[in-house]
């Protein structure tokens, strides 16, 4: 049996079952409490487990990414919410000193099984302190996986599968998401499993390697490239760290031509980590140079208009798309 949800609602509903599920499972985080959080993520829970299982913290990325840490050590599975993922550079320290290196101080014998939800991406007018990407800075540190989803059914099923990790996840949804993807979300204990891509659309012509809430312009552009005879293999990376090579190279074998298209900007994103890998390992299936649609290395603007043009989008990807499939 599965339901219509939203990628909100999804998020909401994993919450809320993992709490259920275990007891050691909390919520913290600013006005997650009764509030229900800056978007709505929360909403319900404090209602149902309480004020000791949804706490509201402190204006304090550090304090809260710190506490986590302290009750991870003691058994707990703390799940904590950056308002904006922007912030999360606030707790940088506890994150990739502490949470990403203690597993390996302890010689294995430590676990640290936090989430982090980080609620990233533009395209809604947040400018410069709300519409961030950082996701990069966290595919760079060893020690801690990295999601981030693009549909309701993965951003139930992969936030359980984080809550459920021993090692700590950087979880980034995407705030043009939350209430504009929607879809088929199973009832019950459906898990989407780390480390595992996604092909949204078979094709043999182009490979295109991309997440989150570029997705979908990827998808039009690929409609849009198979009216002029190109098929295009759209995979959705859903994990940054690990990413899932096995798939990437499979593809990669078929088509000979890979474009990454990210909302990140382009200098160090995870496209240059994909072009590199996929040039030192699969050199000789390449018949193209691996391209990139970003992000251009700029801060995200207040302006709508501005942002607009910042953004990847439809027409950027099939320009890029023609230049493979023609190269």
């Amino acid at each position: 049996m599965s339901k219509e949800l939203s990628y909100l609602e999804a998020i909401r509903e994993a919450l809320a079952e993992e709490m259920r599920r275990d007891p050691k499972v909390f919520v913290l985080g600013e006005d997650v409490g009764a509030y229900g959080g800056a978007f709505g993520a929360t909403q319900g829970l404090c209602d149902e487990f309480g004020e000791m299982r949804v706490i509201d913290t402190p204006i304090s990325e550090s304090a809260i990414i710190g506490v986590s840490i302290g009750a991870a050590m003691r058994g707990y599975r703390p799940v904590a919410e950056m308002q904006f993922a922007d912030f999360i550079s606030c707790g940088f320290d506890q994150i990739v000193n502490q949470a990403a290196t203690l597993r390996y101080r302890y010689g294995g014998r430590a676990a640290v099984p936090i989430v982090i939800r980080a609620p990233s991406g533009g395209n809604v007018g947040g400018g410069l302190y709300h519409s961030q990407n950082p996701e990069a800075w966290f595919v760079h540190r060893p020690g801690l996986k990295v999601v981030a989803p693009s549909t309701a059914y993965d951003a139930k099923g992969l936030l359980k599968a984080a809550i459920r990790d021993d090692n700590p996840v950087v979880y980034f949804e995407h705030k043009y998401l939350y209430r504009r993807a929607k879809g088929a979300v199973p009832e019950g204990d459906e898990i989407v499993p780390i480390g595992v891509a996604s092909v949204r659309r078979p094709g043999d012509d182009v490979t295109l390697l991309t997440y989150a809430a570029m997705v979908a312009p990827s998808l039009e552009a690929a409609d849009r490239m198979a009216k002029e005879g190109v098929e295009v293999e759209v995979i959705d990376l859903r994990t940054l760290l690990p990413f899932d090579k096995d798939a990437i190279f499979k593809s990669l074998e078929k088509t000979n031509r890979v474009l990454v298209v990210h909302e990140d900007v382009k200098t160090l994103g995870i496209g240059a980590e994909l072009s590199a890998v996929i040039m030192e390992e699969r050199f000789d299936h390449l018949e193209a140079p691996v391209l990139r649609v970003t992000y251009p290395d700029t801060h995200p603007p207040f302006s709508h208009v501005l942002e607009a043009a910042c953004l990847p989008n439809p027409d950027k990807i099939v320009e890029a798309l023609r230049r493979l499939a023609a190269y």
